[in-house]
């Protein structure tokens, strides 16, 4: 009976200790979207104007 109560005591201890790492994702959530917004300011004039050759071949204007 106390090696089964010593393993719920661990149990509990170890899901206790798991909230996560919020900080980390925080940094990787904040460094994903400043990458996204460079590579949206560099691309996107391209792509703008990639799609509007795209629309005037296609419509015929």
């Amino acid at each position: 009976m106390t090696t089964i109560r010593r393993w719920f005591t661990q149990a509990r201890a170890l899901a206790d200790d798991e909230r996560g790492d919020v900080p980390g994702w925080v940094l990787v959530t904040l460094m994903t979207a400043a990458l996204v917004v460079v590579i949206w300011a560099v691309a996107g004039p391209a792509l703008v104007g990639l799609f509007e050759q795209a629309i005037s071949r296609v419509s015929g204007i």
